[in-house]
């Protein structure tokens, strides 16, 4: 799975460790978050991120 980097704060979401701070399991893929997802470091949506 890629992982997607924060254009604001230089966050990286990697799909396999998932996100526990937003609740999200390990092995949900970026494509799979839900639309009202945001970054754990400066709360930037969606479409502020972008594949590495």
């Amino acid at each position: 799975m890629k992982k997607y980097k924060c254009k604001v704060c230089g966050y990286i979401y990697d799909p396999e460790a998932g996100e526990p701070r937003n609740n999200t399991e390990p092995g949900t893929s970026f494509e799979n978050l839900p639309n009202n997802w945001f970054c754990p470091h400066c709360g930037a949506g969606l479409n502020r991120f972008r594949a590495l």
